[in-house]
């Protein structure tokens, strides 16, 4: 096993799919991300548990957690922080006071909530791991990781989140609904309390164990697969595929970096020092839902990401006799 604190991954894993009883393939897959040292967006209707969930993974984590309520009237300044001027013995000066940025793990509450121009705010901060005001860049801690949820854009008063701050993204999980069996729990009150303040590892474990994931081995092969994942993906790509005609933009190269790092950390969790073609298989829907943008007649014929995802996995071999240089070459030329 590659990964020094695999097995307090699994107590925290134990930990969690008690706090979110029916979810063990959402837990995996946050955590999945978390070991990848991805952002992760999580989309659900309200109630489902999707703030409990981040909330019960900084408890036990013992990392430092803030959380932004996203609403109408928020401010770029109310995320990053600002100078305020200050009178002092030498005179007047601007002190920068941090905002709720400067944190391990960020939980940006229904961040569709917000205007375009504040959820841009957290767009230097995701890619860059800093923030940028009144000309002063000042770096976040590390780790630091945007755990974000999300009403459904159906909903009325949400914005939809630009491609740009979508692609920075590693997962997009669907939160779905639990059945009456986990329903009763939750009543007879069984389950859904969160863990008692109980810190299994702290900032530079996590850290460790990020550092020992990416440097897992990935064989030729299962690049090519991921490579050809993504161009089938793209219109250009000729793939021929039913629903996959309907995808006006593909995915981008950052995806296949995604689907690297994700499926790494999926078979790290699965105690594995490999990576598999299952691996990729498992979290390809994660990495790649939400950077699949569809014309208008797809929702007309009921087609979703998810659908065309699914095509793609099914349609696409896992083995082909081509070069994956020559794969490489053809998804560099997308840059």
């Amino acid at each position: 096993m590659p990964i020094a604190s695999a097995p307090l991954l699994s107590k925290v894993e134990e930990k969690l799919n008690s706090v979110l009883l029916g979810q063990a393939p959402l837990v995996r897959h946050f955590l999945a991300g978390i070991l990848a040292g991805g952002h992760i967006l999580l989309e659900g209707l309200p109630g489902l548990g999707k703030t409990q969930l981040v909330r019960a993974f900084a408890g036990c984590a013992g990392l430092d957690m803030r959380r932004i309520q996203f609403t109408p009237d928020l401010l770029p300044m109310d995320i990053t922080g600002s100078s305020l001027l200050r009178e002092t013995a030498a005179g007047k000066v601007f002190e920068f006071h941090p905002g709720p940025i400067f944190t391990h793990l960020v939980l940006a509450d229904e961040v569709n909530r917000a205007s375009p121009k504040t959820q841009a705010a957290l767009l230097e901060a995701m890619q860059e791991r800093q923030v940028t005001v009144l000309g002063e860049t000042r770096p976040l801690p590390h780790p630091f990781v945007v755990l974000a949820t999300q009403n459904p854009i159906e909903l009325e008063g949400t914005y939809p989140l630009p491609e740009a701050q979508l692609d920075r993204f590693l997962f997009k999980l669907n939160v779905s609904d639990v059945d009456g069996a986990v329903l009763r729990e939750l009543a007879l009150g069984h389950a859904g309390d969160l863990p008692p303040p109980e810190s299994l590892f702290e900032a530079d474990d996590l850290i460790l164990a990020i550092q020992q994931t990416r440097s897992m081995a990935l064989a030729e092969a299962v690049a090519d697969y991921m490579a050809r994942l993504v161009l089938a993906t793209r219109p250009e790509s000729g793939s021929g595929l039913s629903e996959a005609r309907h995808v006006k933009f593909g995915a981008s190269p950052r995806a296949v970096l995604g689907l690297a790092a994700a499926a790494r950390a999926w078979a790290a969790l699965d105690g594995r020092d490999t990576v598999g073609f299952e691996d990729v298989q498992a979290i390809a829907p994660a990495v790649l839902r939400h950077r699949i943008i569809l014309d208008y007649r797809a929702r007309l014929e009921g087609i979703t990401p998810d659908g065309v995802v699914a095509e793609i996995l099914d349609q696409t071999p896992v083995l082909v006799p081509s070069a994956p240089q020559s794969l490489a070459a053809r998804l560099a030329a997308g840059m």
